[in-house]
Parts: structure tokens; C-alpha cells; sequence
């Protein structure tokens, strides 16, 4: 029962930063970071994978020279592939407005303002500053929140918190 109740919390940690839509004021602990960004890396390997393996098997196959380079170009995903990389598309134009408010109340968990985040997408644009930006992006989304109350609200890993996180 208790393993049931497990899943039952990491899916509702996973769909928090979707029912907290464009809410870019308080704070987000790790736990919602990371959940919502496995949830985001299975559902695009699953709608964007065969697009990848159909490429990826268009390429073998010229390489093996099973298939004329110059015909290559006529050479499609197929309907089932492209289908599933729209609804990839639209599922990355949904859940960009969520990535970007939990990134925010992420960096708010910091103490730090969300503007830090706008820094860091530039920087990242910057070839060779953009690897140091990548980690340090990714540092400060694995350090722990400021303890207690901050300028940007209590800490949601307090107690007092607790059941109604997920109303």
C-alpha cells in the first residue's frame, strides 16, 4: 500500500508545476524541479523517439549504401512519426510557459530573483561561456532552497505546509 501511495506522490509532484500553470510568485522545492523534468524528458523521448530511430535508420542505410544519396531527400518519418512530433511541438509550446515559472520559483527557493534565468539563457547563447552557464544552471537546480522564510515566501518544505501542496 504504502509503495501504491509512493507513485500516487511522485505523479502529483510531476503535474504540480501544470496545475500551478503561470504562477511565477513563491517558491519550488527540488522534488517539483525534477519530477517535472522527468516527466518532460519520457513524454518527449516517447512522442519524438521514432522520428529520431527513422532518421537514425536513414542514415545507416545510406552509409551502407542501400540507398542512393541523391534520392535521400524523398526520404520521409512517415505519418505515424510526424504525427507524434506535432503533438511533440504542441506539447513543448504547452509546457513552456510551466518550465519557465517553475525555473523561476526554483531560483526564488534560492533567494535569487527570476531574472537570474533570463542571465542564464543568454549566456547560454554565448559560445564558450555557454557550457559554464549550462552547469551552473544545473548546480543551482540540485542545491537546497534557503531554510525558513524568504523574501519570496515560506519554505515549502516546512511542516506547516504539508497536505494542502497538492489542493
Amino acid at each position: 500500500m504504502a509503495q501504491n501511495r509512493m507513485g500516487d506522490i511522485m505523479i502529483e509532484w510531476m503535474l504540480l508545476p501544470l496545475k500551478r500553470y503561470a504562477e511565477f510568485s513563491g517558491r519550488s522545492r527540488r522534488k517539483e524541479f525534477w519530477s517535472f523534468f522527468v516527466l518532460n524528458l519520457v513524454v518527449t523521448a516517447v512522442l519524438l523517439g521514432p522520428i529520431y530511430a527513422s532518421m537514425l535508420g536513414n542514415m545507416a542505410a545510406m552509409q551502407a549504401g542501400t540507398i542512393d544519396p541523391a534520392a535521400a531527400d524523398a526520404l520521409t518519418p512517415g505519418l505515424i512519426p510526424m504525427g507524434l512530433g506535432a503533438l511533440g511541438g504542441l506539447w513543448g509550446l504547452g509546457t513552456l510557459i510551466p518550465n519557465i515559472a517553475l525555473t523561476v520559483r526554483r531560483l526564488h527557493d534560492r533567494d535569487m530573483s527570476g531574472w537570474w534565468y533570463l542571465g542564464f539563457i543568454v549566456l547560454a547563447l554565448i559560445p564558450l561561456i555557454n557550457f559554464i552557464a549550462i552547469i551552473g544552471y544545473l548546480v543551482l537546480m540540485c542545491l537546497e532552497g534557503t531554510k525558513g522564510p524568504n523574501r519570496f515566501g515560506p519554505d515549502p518544505k516546512a511542516e506547516n505546509v504539508g497536505s494542502d501542496v497538492f489542493s
